[in-house]
């Protein structure tokens, strides 16, 4: 266990000193903010656009925002975040493979499994730090400007959204493990997403997947019912920890 610490501090250090803490705080902090600012706007920006979409024959009415208004933004922008910090902790494990790091660390008796464990407690927590601040931040403004309560279930929503990116992450490290190249964990991350998602078009298998849970916004109206993604959440964990349970016995056979 002192060893698993002692490398799950080193890797803390590592995205501190890096500046990956910094870059996505801002990040989810901005698209907090950016949610509820939308949202206010959009009444101002339609009234912009009136004149020129009256020439076009089009009437834009009066425009109502409400908190659902800025959760619905939420569900659009966390995607985009998710794939930032795809994208920035993409070579975590590459780039040690490159520098030989890992090798001298594992000549000095560090478990593979704890490399694995360690670098995914750590990423595990920065998503999940960053998406609980970007999710607290909107609805602090969302409470001071109108009344949460309008959107139906929803922390079902927001915790089938952050279950997503776990699941992510998750596959984030496995292929970490597989590839020696930051481009190759990359497309085999996005290759599983995407894989999900056409499969999802097949009615039937829709509900059983990953991806099912990136609808979550239609709980805030009501539209579907929370337990209608029970099998989609358990599905999500147990491939989660799957993932994660694969990649030690990976980095343990692999040639480093």
């Amino acid at each position: 266990m002192r060893v698993f610490l002692a490398f799950f501090k080193k890797e803390l250090l590592e995205s501190a000193r890096s500046g990956k803490f910094l870059i996505l705080g801002i990040l989810f902090f901005a698209f907090g903010v950016m949610n509820p600012a939308i949202a206010k706007l959009t009444p101002w920006m339609m009234e912009m656009l009136a004149e020129e979409l009256a020439a076009s024959g089009m009437t834009v009415g009066e425009v109502a925002v409400d908190a659902l208004t800025s959760w619905t933004q939420f569900f659009k922008n966390i995607p985009m975040a998710l794939i930032a910090f795809v994208f920035l902790y993409s070579s975590s494990f590459t780039k040690e493979y490159e520098s030989g790091t890992l090798v001298l660390m594992l000549t000095r008796g560090l478990a593979r499994r704890n490399v694995v464990l360690a670098k995914a407690a750590v990423m595990e927590l920065v998503w999940s730090a960053g998406y609980f601040l970007c999710f607290g931040v909107t609805y602090g403004y969302n409470a001071y400007y109108w009344d949460n309560s309008i959107a139906v279930e929803l922390m079902p929503a927001v915790m089938n959204w952050w279950l997503f990116g776990v699941f992510t992450v998750a596959l984030l490290i496995l292929f970490s493990t597989l590839s020696r190249n930051s481009g190759g964990v990359l497309l085999g991350t996005g290759g599983c997403v995407l894989v999900s998602y056409l499969v999802s078009m097949i009615p039937k298998a829709a509900k059983y997947l990953p991806t099912a849970l990136m609808n979550s916004a239609q709980l805030l109206t009501g539209v579907e019912k929370a337990d209608e993604y029970t099998a989609a959440v358990i599905i999500t964990a147990a491939a989660s920890v799957i993932c994660i349970a694969l990649a030690v016995p990976i980095l343990d056979k692999k040639q480093i």
